[in-house]
């Protein structure tokens, strides 16, 4: 069976941009060289992977051999990379990280690694928590900054840390209060991210009510936030995404707090690509104190 990295990366860029023309563009071919990489995929392994017409999709072997294709990619990148001194490495590092990292902690390291690698492209994926450890797993991205990850890898290095805090309207009734218990926000109707840090906040709240339901549950954290800028309620927000706040409100901390450590890390059950340790080792350890107070 003659498979090949080529044919692999063809298949990646139609699922990953949606068409063989976007693929095409993004991989700088034209676009029947990405529709013969994928044909001849098809025909040395003897199965239909990607269904053209009437709308573009894969076919569900062709799912499955994705994520052997993203592992693959990932592997062979890293062995290039390997073979290339740190001081003359280029190349490409896919970054995933929840939004509120992504505005409030990327952009300081992205400035930084874009100093010490000039040579060096970091592509950022968004996503949530449990998305990013599966990005990392099936290759779709090399390096996440994961969110308490329950078993880091030995490698991983907890890059900053921040605590969930209330956000109320500034007439809220514990606008001016020091800290608030979350059994104190019991009362009000109770917005709740549908992603990112969702379920750990449902969990705070059910940890004191179990029968808590959240009044919405709001996916896009702008409109999470205007929402209670509006008076339809208030939310729990990591305080690394204090930045963005909508007029009239204000973050305040929980007592007892609830901290996250923000943890940047490769993948777990392959060697990392080179060009992510070197990212990796320009960041220092996080002190063990959260974020000033807003």
């Amino acid at each position: 069976m003659a498979v090949s990295l080529s044919q692999f990366r063809a298949l990646v860029a139609v699922n990953d941009h949606g068409g063989f023309a976007a693929a095409a563009d993004e991989l700088g071919i034209t676009q029947s060289a990405v529709s013969h990489a994928v044909a001849a995929l098809e025909a040395e392994l003897g199965a239909v992977l990607v269904v053209r017409k009437p709308v573009f999709a894969l076919t569900a072997t062709g799912v499955e051999v994705l994520a052997h294709a993203r592992s693959a990619l990932a592997s062979a990148d890293a062995l290039v990379s390997a073979a290339t001194e740190v001081g003359d490495r280029a190349g490409t590092v896919r970054l995933a990280a929840p939004s509120t990292v992504c505005f409030g902690l990327l952009p300081g390291l992205l400035s930084g690694w874009k100093s010490a690698f000039p040579s060096i492209t970091v592509r950022v994926f968004e996503g949530d928590d449990p998305e990013l450890v599966a990005w990392l797993d099936d290759g779709t991205v090399d390096a996440a900054i994961l969110v308490n990850p329950e078993h880091p890898h030995p490698d991983a290095v907890t890059v900053d840390r921040d605590d969930y805090r209330a956000v109320v309207r500034n007439d809220h009734p514990l606008a001016d209060a020091e800290r608030i218990e979350v059994a104190d926000l019991l009362d009000d109707s109770v917005l709740v991210s549908g992603g990112g840090c969702g379920p750990e906040v449902t969990a705070m709240f059910r940890r004191h009510d179990p029968r808590f339901r959240p009044a919405q549950r709001v996916y896009d954290n702008a409109a999470l936030l205007n929402f209670v800028a509006a008076g339809l309620g208030i939310t729990v927000f990591p305080s690394i995404g204090s930045g963005m706040l909508a007029p009239g409100t204000r973050m305040l901390p929980l007592n007892p707090p609830i901290e996250r450590a923000l943890v940047f890390s490769g993948p777990s059950h392959r060697p990392w690509n080179p060009l992510v340790q070197a990212l990796r080792n320009t960041l220092s350890p996080a002190a063990a104190t959260g974020q000033s107070e807003t």
